[in-house]
């Protein structure tokens, strides 16, 4: 299995094409005002068109996630359209409702963010790919704390669905958090960058590396 890799919280073109080139499968934009990674609707719109229209026709585009905390459904629904994203990501309190009326509208394009703790997940597991997200079970952020997500829960979770596993990964312990935990995919925001917001391109290219190389030698 090759497992997927999610860049996340991409605010410029520059951060953008670093990941593509580097072989990242998905890119996210966080529309959450309070993220210190937070991109404007115009800003991802164009940075999104930019990179369709560069990658070549032999290469598959990134899919395009857009990362959504407690936002109204009226307005997930505007954004994912205007911008044409591929995927929603609800990294806030949504209900199970919540995530049935989206994936209602959005044809199974939305999964629910859960951070890794008792909580029961079967419910807000999702028919498309990635099924659910697992996040690190920090008090106060939703997400982007750079603490590390329980493996043992992960693990479980990723026996039963396509897990995306988030929560403090860098390119030095991505490779041994894959081995522990068999995730479908892994997403990294924190771990991959300079200052909040601004992502290390040699990281980024180090963390792409390490899965690619866990997934060759596995």
């Amino acid at each position: 299995m090759t497992t997927k890799v999610k860049i996340c919280g991409t605010t410029n073109f520059e951060d953008a094409h670093c990941a593509t080139e580097a072989g990242a499968d998905l890119l996210g934009f966080i529309f959450y005002p309070k993220s210190p990674r937070r991109i404007e609707v115009a800003a991802a719109k164009a940075i999104v068109s930019t990179i369709r229209q560069q990658t070549p026709p032999s290469q598959a585009s990134p899919q395009m996630v857009g990362v959504f905390v407690n936002e109204s459904l009226e307005n997930v629904l505007n954004i994912m359209t205007e911008i044409g994203l591929d995927l929603a990501q609800l990294h806030g309190d949504e209900s199970q409702s919540f995530l049935h009326e989206a994936n209602a509208a959005l044809s199974g394009r939305a999964y629910k963010a859960l951070k890794a703790n008792s909580v029961e997940v079967d419910a807000y597991i999702s028919t498309g790919v990635p099924a659910l997200l697992l996040d690190a079970n920090h008090p106060n952020l939703y997400g982007g704390s750079g603490l590390r997500a329980d493996e043992s829960i992960a693990s479980q979770v990723a026996q039963r669905c396509q897990l995306l596993l988030a929560g403090g990964l860098t390119p030095d312990n991505v490779a041994a958090a894959i081995r522990a935990v068999q995730p479908w995919g892994v997403d990294v925001a924190s771990g991959v960058e300079a200052v909040p917001g601004r992502k290390d391109h040699q990281k980024v290219q180090h963390f792409v590396r390490a899965v690619r190389d866990i997934n060759a030698n596995s």
